[in-house]
């Protein structure tokens, strides 16, 4: 697989979704405001997103590369493991770390509203943590991106927050640094029913201000 040359200086894409420009702390800060428990909600998605051994698989918003790099482990050194974030920032740490490692993984910066790739090209994508960055119409925008570059029949896992219905849910999601929010995760069906996913299913990911919702692309072969 190619990997593109890393980019020191590689600029941020024009984007209305946020961006998150200080990378080198933020997997210690999503840590803690997990209450430790981010690598396991990390691993249950890979899990959820049911990635099968040799699959081309499609990270969104990718971050530092954690949830990217579990998907790598599930596809298996034939499978093909793409991972794209508007920040920089972020994908020079995820590309850290597949340097270190010696990881078969291609980090690029990249913008959810305009994919890089062919029509048909994977089996799985996923989302986390990231649609909630976007407002709804560049939510519609990028599903309907998402939908292009999916088999038929693709698998699609968004995990991310739900919108709290309770006064507890909104005290843990404002302690979360995300007070206010209007939508979350389990709002997002029309908007999938729209871009041509089927097949919806919503859950829960363990920890209480967390869901995720689980599509395929419904396409003819």
């Amino acid at each position: 697989m190619h990997r593109p040359h890393t980019h020191a200086k590689e600029a941020a894409p024009e984007t209305e979704g946020r961006l998150i420009r200080w990378a080198p702390n933020y997997d210690w800060w999503t840590h803690i405001l997990t209450l430790g428990r981010a690598a396991a909600i990390r691993e249950k998605t890979a899990v959820l997103a049911q990635i099968k051994p040799g699959d081309v698989v499609l990270d969104v918003g990718c971050g530092t590369g954690e949830l990217t790099l579990r998907a790598k482990n599930k596809a298996g050194s034939t499978g093909q493991v793409y991972g794209i974030d508007p920040s920089p920032e972020m994908v020079g740490v995820a590309r850290q770390k597949v340097t270190h490692g010696h990881i078969d993984v291609d980090f690029r910066v990249g913008v959810i509203e305009d994919l890089p790739f062919p029509d048909n090209y994977f089996d799985v994508v996923l989302s986390s943590l990231m649609m909630h960055h976007l407002p709804d119409d560049l939510k519609t925008r990028g599903l309907a991106e998402i939908y292009r570059v999916s088999q038929p029949g693709g698998t699609l896992m968004i995990m991310d927050f739900k919108r709290p219905t309770s006064l507890l849910a909104k005290s843990l999601i404002t302690l979360m640094l995300h007070g206010g929010m209007q939508t979350g995760v389990q709002d997002l069906t029309a908007q999938l029913t729209t871009a041509g996913f089927g097949q919806v299913i919503m859950g829960d990911m363990g920890f209480r201000p967390l869901g995720f919702v689980r599509a395929q692309a419904q396409k003819q072969e």
